[in-house]
């Protein structure tokens, strides 16, 4: 890894100085902030370029630069490479950065200045890497004509590196942060140029991350580590069948118990025993008699809902997600068709850091301290629950210690909140035991997939027909988004005809994706990848039945049906060439590939397995990413791996069953991980080829379960067609 780093001079010329510069301005103010939003009217603009406005770039007499970071950081690096973008185009001193979080309300009250404070689905770089560059340019621009007209020169005469303005002609120089205060009374400009990412030399290199020294020493405080004096600790639980209700609880029973001070009814499904330690509130709830209402949902069972799902799979009716030709009726004709049926499970998100949320309620104002990944959606679903306007209240975003989608969802800042407002004007910590956590999750959607494919005479696919079964998120989630003709989008992510984020890559004479919409009463949610994970273990396991049946090697098969898909071609390719794919695999070793498209990126991975005595080792997986640009090598090489874990252990382990209506993994000794020396050695290749920005946290996580057991059929002979693989003896 590489870090740059230079000291920067004290300003030398005649006719500038810091102390000039401090002495003509009538500001006071220890450091200059510059704000910029290109969608703000020019009265937000001057405003924002105020001293008492943060918003991209702080710039300190000491050569300290802060630079705001609005997306959620949750271990994925972004706040590391936001900073790089923005410091690339600042031409700061990358050893002097420093980061803060923005909060949703001072987003607010600054006519969101800083745009969208979410993150998901693997935007939080490629969703807002041109506005924050275009923040770092434009503040750049100011500084620089800042120090132009300290010394009468035109801007376009100085240059800067690393902080330091120097004007060549005169041999004048001065630093940012002898600037700052001056370039406060300056109008931004509209327009800034930014530059070529050819000429990046902060962003694309692998720099240090900035987010690394308080984990190391141990100063990071997470959300379930926050304190505030005379906090409570309230842990509580909910009807353990999703859609129950709370009948009845004895808090008499729990009263005397040491450190209780309340037992709440929360909502029509929660209770809460809050007490001065999570010890002690927690010992209290175990003990807590309690009575639900369990309703209908508590006969469903994993069988009931599987057998729901096959039903889907024949269904007459079925939204369309993609269809060219008349890939039916061209199937009912043909002569041979290869058919197979699929099958993903519930998979829960199981972060390290639990659900937790400190809350203060008062009839004035209320306040949250806690992890989101959804910043503007937490503070309006807390506002709602504590029944008072967003302008009086705020949320105090923390890093996370993982979340992988489960913090999209606020059903947890609710609870704290209303927990909160029964014991006003006291701060109260609520916390989720880790079996409350997996039993209310928001889980990965359980589906089912047929696949249904003609080959002709040579072997070539005259149609494929994927008749997909099972939840849709966005019908628990954001029922306004279902359409009439399609049923719910994401469902086919991955599986689109066209577009920069989840387009096909192959090409069919004749194709009819479609859904039969099935929504079993327990929740669905975005569980990292969302769609895309079951789609290439479906679309890439069958291309590889496809090419057994047709006798042809499973790359050269796929070659034929990616011609017109060179971006998809090139990343197989790579990952293909990187196993060593037309070399004999070493004795005992068997290979497989897989290929998508994903959350704007291009993704391949080949896999080299054996299969020992019913064992599966997986040894080496080569990874290849076309993400159109790369902002730090190194974190994207780290986020590949990482993805790979992830995935690798759904495929193995990763099962949420359902018995009596409720979840019955309850813990990680039910709910399994890969160890360390299950691990494989994964190979990353990055071949951004520009044009275009593509994310890294997600979609690799899609090919890593297909790839492998592409490479089991060849160890074996037998094809998995319903995960997770412990289920299946090798």
């Amino acid at each position: 890894m590489t870090q740059t780093t230079a000291s920067a001079p004290q300003s030398t010329g005649p006719r500038l100085s810091r102390r000039g510069f401090l002495a003509s301005a009538s500001l006071t103010a220890g450091a200059f902030t510059f704000g910029f939003n290109m969608l703000a009217p020019q009265a937000v603009l001057a405003q924002a370029a105020a001293p008492e406005v943060n918003a991209w770039v702080v710039i300190r007499p000491d050569e300290t630069v802060t630079i705001r970071i609005a997306r959620t950081e949750m271990g994925q690096g972004s706040l590391t490479g936001l900073a790089q973008l923005v410091a690339e185009e600042l031409e700061c001193d990358w050893a002097q950065v420093r980061f803060e979080l923005v909060n949703p309300a001072r987003n607010r009250s600054r006519q969101n200045v800083w745009r969208d404070l979410s993150t998901g689905g693997s935007r939080a770089i490629r969703g807002s890497h041109d506005y924050v560059r275009r923040g770092g340019a434009t503040a750049r621009a100011m500084l620089v004509q800042a120090a132009a007209n300290g010394w009468g020169v035109a801007p376009a005469e100085c240059s800067v590196t690393k902080g330091v303005i120097v004007h060549a002609a005169s041999g004048r120089r001065t630093t940012y942060g002898a600037v700052a205060v001056a370039a406060a009374a300056i109008t931004p400009p509209e327009q800034v140029a930014l530059k070529d990412p050819k000429t990046w030399t902060i962003a694309g290199q692998p720099l240090k991350r900035l987010d690394t020294l308080d984990k190391l020493n141990g100063s990071l405080v997470y959300g379930p580590d926050f304190t505030l004096p005379g906090m409570l600790v309230a842990v509580p639980r909910s009807c353990p069948v999703h859609g129950g209700k709370l009948k009845s609880f004895d808090a008499a029973a729990i009263a005397s118990r040491r450190g209780v001070k309340q037992v709440l009814r929360v909502d029509d499904a929660t209770v809460a025993v809050v007490a001065d330690t999570f010890w002690r509130a927690k010992s209290a709830l175990d003990a807590l008699p309690i009575v639900w209402d369990e309703g209908g949902n508590a006969t469903a069972s994993s069988e009931t809902i599987a057998a729901s799902l096959r039903e889907g799979l024949s269904a007459e009716k079925a939204y369309v997600g993609n269809r060219i030709g008349d890939a039916k009726g061209v199937l009912a004709q043909a002569a041979r068709v290869i058919e197979a049926d699929y099958g993903y499970p519930y998979q829960n998100h199981a972060p390290m850091e639990i659900l937790s949320a400190t809350v203060r309620w008062s009839a004035q104002r209320c306040e949250m301290w806690g992890p989101t990944q959804v910043a503007d959606a937490a503070l309006d679903e807390m506002a709602k629950a504590a029944g008072l306007p967003a302008t009086a209240c705020e949320v105090h975003t923390m890093r996370i210690g993982g979340s992988f989608g489960r913090r999209l969802y606020t059903d947890y800042v609710r609870i704290a909140t209303l927990i909160a407002k029964q014991l006003p004007d006291t701060p109260v910590k609520m916390m989720w035991t880790r079996e409350e956590d997996m039993a209310q999750g928001q889980y990965h959607p359980v589906t089912q997939c047929r696949l249904r494919a003609s080959l002709d005479n040579a072997g070539e696919v005259q149609a494929l027909h994927m008749r997909l079964s099972g939840q849709s998120i966005f019908a628990y989630h954001a029922p306004s988004r279902i359409t009439a003709e399609g049923g719910d989008p994401i469902v086919y992510q991955g599986l689109v005809a066209e577009g920069a984020e989840m387009a096909l890559g192959y090409t069919f004479p004749h194709l009819l994706v479609d859904h039969a919409m099935r929504n079993p009463h327990v929740r669905p949610g975005a569980w990292r990848g969302v769609n895309l994970n079951q789609n290439a273990v479906y679309l890439e396991c069958f291309i590889d039945e496809l090419a057994h049946a047709a006798g042809q090697d499973p790359l050269a098969f796929r070659r034929k049906l990616m011609a017109r898909h060179p971006k998809h071609l090139a990343v197989l390719e790579a990952a293909a060439k990187g196993i060593g794919w037309d070399s004999p695999a070493p004795t005992g070793r068997h290979r497989g590939l897989a290929q998508i498209m994903g959350f704007g990126s291009y993704v391949a991975a080949a896999a080299e397995v054996s299969v020992t005595d019913g064992k599966l080792s997986i040894h080496r997986i080569v990874a290849a990413t076309d993400p159109g640009h790369v902002v730090n090598p190194q974190q994207v090489e780290t986020q590949i791996t990482g993805s790979f874990v992830y995935g690798l252990s759904a495929m193995l382990y990763g099962e949420c069953t359902v018995k009596d209506g409720r979840i019955e993994q309850q813990n990680f000794d039910t709910y399994n991980v890969m160890r360390l020396d299950e691990m494989p050695q994964v190979e990353v290749i990055t071949m951004p080829s520009g044009g275009f920005w593509g994310g890294v946290g997600e979609p690799t996580i899609a090919v890593a379960a297909p790839a492998v057991l592409n490479a089991v059929f060849a160890a074996t002979g037998k094809r998995v067609r319903q995960l997770p693989l412990k289920n299946t003896p090798l």
